[in-house]
């Protein structure tokens, strides 16, 4: 494991992950049918396995740091984000977040396919933790972000995957969150499109915001990563700067 320096750091704390872990359980059959349900009356139904995609991962984010998390597909990732952002909840260990958080989790996840734009752009922003005047005021340059043009109120049904992407990111960023989670929606859409949102993660790097950011684009991390997280198999390898531990990383240290 790179250890992470001891340099002492008065800002504020943002994120706090202590001694993390979550299990799911995986069924081999499947658990509803008739026959399986009978089979578990009389307990000859065989056991579930236990799935751990992270076990006692333990780290700090403070107020303006832009931290990186990389590992190969089933590190834990993504499962870590969801558990940061409350969609789910860890089986040992305790998440603390002070502030609003803006998960980047799945563009477009929540709009419903009948609602307008706006009303996606609403409900979203609500959940986000924006009030109605709020809302109100950062509309147009929600709107504008996303080049949305004439289809406001147009149903999201007839929205491209393009423009449900843009319209995601768009209400996401501009909710002025304390803490930003942005798992791999980079890798979303067009060029112009990916320079616009790299662009905008940058403006709010500099006015403070605190990023958690999950690529498997190393160049993308460097650029805009002070640190860097190594999750392997669940478990917390490294912590530390990027050209170290990105370099442990590559090699499959």
């Amino acid at each position: 494991m790179i250890a992470k320096a001891e340099v002492p750091d008065e800002r504020e704390l943002i994120l706090r992950v202590d001694k993390v872990s979550k299990s799911y359980r995986r069924f081999d059959h499947q658990p509803f049918l008739l026959r399986n349900l009978a089979l578990r009356l009389v307990g000859r139904a065989p056991k579930p396995k236990e799935l751990w995609p992270l076990r006692d991962v333990c780290f700090d984010i403070r107020r303006g740091e832009t931290v990186g998390l990389v590992g190969i597909n089933g590190s834990g990732k993504s499962t870590l984000l969801r558990l940061i952002a409350g969609a789910a909840f860890p089986n040992a260990g305790h998440i603390a977040v002070r502030g609003r958080v803006a998960p980047l989790l799945a563009l477009g996840a929540g709009f419903q396919p009948d609602m307008t734009g706006r009303e996606c752009i609403e409900i979203n922003a609500t959940a986000l933790g924006l009030d109605a005047r709020e809302i109100e005021e950062r509309l147009p340059a929600i709107v504008a972000f996303a080049d949305l043009g004439s289809f406001l109120e147009t149903p999201m049904r007839y929205y491209s995957s393009g423009m449900t992407a843009r319209l995601g990111f768009s209400v996401a960023v501009h909710t002025d969150p304390d803490l930003l989670l942005v798992d791999e929606v980079l890798a979303v859409g067009d060029h112009a499109f990916q320079e616009k949102c790299i662009g905008r993660i940058e403006e709010l790097r500099r006015a403070g915001t605190t990023l958690l950011f999950v690529s498997h684009d190393a160049g993308m991390v460097r650029r805009l990563c002070d640190r860097v997280l190594w999750l392997r198999s669940g478990e917390l390898v490294a912590d530390g700067d990027p050209a170290t531990t990105l370099a442990a990383y590559e090699a499959g240290a």
